[in-house]
């Protein structure tokens, strides 16, 4: 299970993707950027998320 610890950088490549669709997205006639933007700040909160509970849960761990 190891590959959980590593999972959650994932969120942040989501998020460094969307951000770069979302500024190509104003710079062009396309109008739907802030979906971009939105997914890019989901990411951004899952990533903070998943790694707050891999800490309570490795946490938890160590005090059993």
């Amino acid at each position: 299970m190891r590959y959980l610890q590593f999972t959650k950088y994932i969120y942040l490549i989501f998020a460094a993707f969307f951000v770069y669709d979302g500024i190509a997205k104003i710079n062009g006639e396309e109008g739907s950027y802030w979906l971009s933007f939105g997914f890019a700040a989901v990411s951004v909160f899952m990533y903070f998320f998943r790694s707050n509970f891999f800490n309570k849960a490795k946490e938890r761990d160590n005090n059993s």
